[in-house]
């Protein structure tokens, strides 16, 4: 990590008790919204493009300095900076440097949609970003340009081959899984990590109340990805403690890998070790729960000992499993709003 990354001098206890619910899962991986603002409009998501004047009530960095090291007292070894897309904030930067450089956390990974990513990725290694995922969810540029609005693909191609080439940033690519593409995008997406040490991530199509049409039109189940690759002799890994819900595939003639998040599976919530903050300081303890937990006032305050407090409170109603399978994402309209 650079020696100029920022430390924190907030006073941290030498033990405080892990953050534990009641299904005895530990929740060692925060997933935090810096912003529900997104410039693509991909057609899973935000279709119509987002809505209305980007907030102006964002999580200061002061903020989010309270809220990682609350967290990473309480046994959080890596945090996932999210959106909408976290990269429109001119202190994603500063937010990375404060993340990092807290005690305890060992990952600060970020999920983006790689726009100008050449532009930012030297700022985010020099702050200290260990992981990176883009979201990508094809290899022709016409369907990129389809889903998402933007004709950005041929750019983007080049700004991750230089990533690689020229960072230590692990990168990961996420593509949402659509009876449509997704035989030739396992194609490519093959082809591509032949000689690259990229995860290509397939995620089962979710339903939200504002994509249900195009959910019942694309859903496609993962195991027609795992099928195939088992075919091909293509081995499952075991899933790290801190890791996020991806099975991931390796085979030895193949620099990078195959992974799959299925959150239609069975026992798919059995093993969650996440929460998450939006960035208006709400906690979800379920991406698709009924309701969410303001701890704002705690952020504003400084109140790093009141927040590990009401944290452990909210540990007992964390639920045991989504309601996915009942078309039921509660108050989640669109992804976009706590970035997944």
């Amino acid at each position: 990590m650079p020696a100029s990354v920022y430390v924190p001098t907030l006073e941290q206890p030498k033990t405080t008790p892990a953050l534990i619910d009641s299904f005895a899962r530990q929740l060692t991986y925060l997933r935090l919204s810096i912003t529900d603002f997104c410039n693509f409009r991909c057609e899973y998501c935000l279709p119509d493009g987002y809505q209305g004047k980007r907030s102006t009530d964002e999580l200061s960095v002061a903020e989010i300095e309270v809220l990682v090291q609350a967290f990473a007292r309480l046994g959080t070894k890596k945090v996932r900076i999210t959106g909408g897309e976290p990269s429109i904030r001119r202190d994603v930067c500063e937010i990375v440097e404060r993340v990092a450089g807290t005690r305890g956390i060992e990952t600060v990974a970020m999920t983006s949609n790689g726009y100008k990513l050449g532009k930012h990725v030297r700022g985010w290694q020099a702050a200290g970003l260990n992981q990176l995922n883009i979201s990508m969810d094809s290899f022709d540029a016409k369907v990129f340009a389809s889903m998402t609005g933007m004709d950005t693909l041929p750019q983007l191609l080049r700004d991750m081959d230089m990533l690689l080439d020229s960072t230590d940033i692990k990168l990961k690519i996420n593509s949402v899984l659509m009876s449509e593409t997704v035989e030739q995008n396992l194609m490519d997406a093959l082809d591509y990590v032949k000689t690259r040490p990229v995860s290509y991530r397939f995620i089962e199509f979710m339903q939200t109340s504002d994509n249900s049409e195009l959910f019942f039109a694309q859903h496609a189940q993962s195991t027609q990805v795992t099928a195939y690759l088992q075919q091909l002799g293509w081995q499952a890994l075991p899933r790290a403690t801190a890791s996020g819900p991806a099975v991931e595939y390796t085979h030895p003639d193949y620099l990078g890998r195959i992974g799959v998040i299925a959150p239609y599976a069975a026992h798919f919530c059995d093993n969650c070790n996440r929460l998450r903050v939006s960035c208006h300081g709400k906690v979800h303890l379920c991406l698709f729960d009924q309701g969410s937990f303001d701890i704002r006032d705690y952020l504003h305050n400084q109140d790093v000992s009141g927040l590990i407090a009401e944290l452990q409170r909210l540990m007992p109603i964390k639920p045991a499993h989504h309601h996915l399978h009942e078309h039921n994402s509660g108050i989640m309209d669109n992804l976009s709003l706590i970035g997944g």
